[in-house]
């Protein structure tokens, strides 16, 4: 607590504008935040301290280790273990701070992946990377919920996207389906609700809302085997459900940029729309494609969780709350489901639905005073008359005269919008 701040409130309260019990409630607010602020800082560096510290014994006994016998190199191997063991322990049974358990849980993490290694070494035991990457995690797992950690959470989220993509992309796509993904998906995800529940606002779960929705987002692309065309379909409606999440009530106090779900999912469905506006995906992609197939199922899963969302917020909120970009990947899946054996059809409904999302847009930034909303829907519609550029039979001249249209657009839009705000603010 800063001298000028205890001196204001002594001032205040003598001149009675606060009462005592104010200005005590004041002084325990104020070093609450700074307690909270320091904890946060010590539990970053606690966790770069113990990737600091293991990096370095890894360092020293890699040195010297073509030196050591057979025995030396297995008890070696067993120490960074025991080390990150004890200190998960004694943090646990004295209850210490969250950076102790930060940093200690982080450590014995490491740990886990460099002894299984050594011991690999040492023994000439032959195994694929996948193998090693499902026993780690499956050990590490437990230190999420004893620890409460939530660096050890996002170490996880991130290996099983490595042994998603090691086992459904680098080796064989369609030998192998790593299904064990999900699985350690879903158990980080009790934690993740945790978080939601009891810190929303908080940094960390704004990390979270990020990481989660990028790793699934990465890892899905392992789950495709012989039916690739469906690849594009399984995204769309990932995407539909990411902003469905978003939209849920829950979220309703989250700063936009803290949304990761609301922001990933607009613009990935925005993304992959514009690509189905074009001729070519309708001509080569949707052939031939399976109503069995691992790839549809997985779309239809992905778009029941998405349904299930969009009906809790209509539940909760009402339907007149529901916006187009939330219905989008519905209308999607109709339009595909029905009309994928054509080619003219369907094109242009997609390009419609573009345009109407693009207008509504525009229209909420206007109606709140929004420019990151007014020129999203305005980039929308630009792009899409770009693309249209493409694939018609358009002049030059014609073409670059509209190009000054909408950069014109973009200007005056603006511009007045900027007025507008000025006026109202006066």
């Amino acid at each position: 607590m800063s001298k000028k701040i205890t001196k204001e409130l002594k001032e205040l309260v003598s001149n009675k504008v606060i009462s005592p019990e104010g200005a005590e409630k004041i002084l325990q607010y104020y070093d609450y935040k700074k307690g909270t602020s320091q904890n946060r800082l010590f539990t970053i560096f606690g966790i770069f301290g113990a990737l600091l510290v293991g990096s370095g014994i890894i360092l020293i006994l890699a040195h010297n280790w073509d030196n050591f016998s057979k025995m030396v190199k297995t008890i070696l191997a067993f120490v960074p273990l025991v080390i990150g063991q004890f200190f998960v322990g004694y943090s646990i049974l004295k209850d210490k701070s969250l950076p102790w358990k930060e940093a200690s849980g982080t450590f014995l993490f490491f740990a886990v992946g460099a002894s299984i290694s050594l011991v690999s070494q040492i023994y000439n035991i032959s195994g694929e990377l996948g193998s090693f990457l499902t026993t780690w995690i499956a050990l590490c797992l437990p230190i999420i919920y004893l620890l409460r950690s939530q660096a050890v959470a996002l170490l996880i989220l991130l290996l099983s996207v490595y042994y998603a993509v090691e086992v459904g992309v680098w080796n064989y796509r369609s030998k192998y389906t790593p299904w064990l993904y999900i699985v350690f998906f879903l158990s980080v995800l009790p934690n993740y609700w945790v978080l939601v529940k009891n810190k929303l606002l908080s940094n960390t779960t704004a990390i979270f809302n990020w990481i989660v929705p990028i790793s699934f987002t990465i890892a899905l692309g392992a789950f495709i085997g012989d039916n690739e065309e469906l690849l594009l379909v399984m995204y769309i409606t990932l995407f539909g459900a990411y902003y469905n999440i978003g939209k849920l009530p829950v979220f309703d106090t989250v700063r936009k940029l803290k949304n990761g779900f609301s922001i990933i999912g607009s613009l990935g469905t925005v993304f992959l729309l514009m690509i189905f506006t074009f001729k070519w995906p309708w001509e080569e992609f949707f052939n031939e494609w399976l109503y069995t197939s691992q790839e549809f199922y997985i779309s239809m899963t992905i778009g029941v969780a998405a349904l299930m969302f969009l009906g809790y917020t209509i539940k909760k909120k009402g339907i007149q709350f529901v916006n187009p970009f939330q219905l989008s990947f519905l209308i999607f899946l109709i339009i595909f489901f029905f009309f994928s054996g054509m080619i003219i059809l369907p094109r242009v409904l997609i390009n419609i639905l573009v345009f109407a999302l693009g207008v509504y847009a525009i229209k909420t930034g206007v109606d709140s005073f929004n420019l990151v909303k007014l020129n999203y829907g305005l980039l929308m519609i630009s792009v899409l008359i770009i693309c249209r550029f493409f694939d018609a039979d358009i002049s030059f001249v014609l073409r670059g005269v509209l190009f000054v249209i909408v950069g014109a657009g973009f200007f005056l839009t603006n511009f007045i919008m900027l007025k507008n705000q000025q006026k109202t603010i006066q």
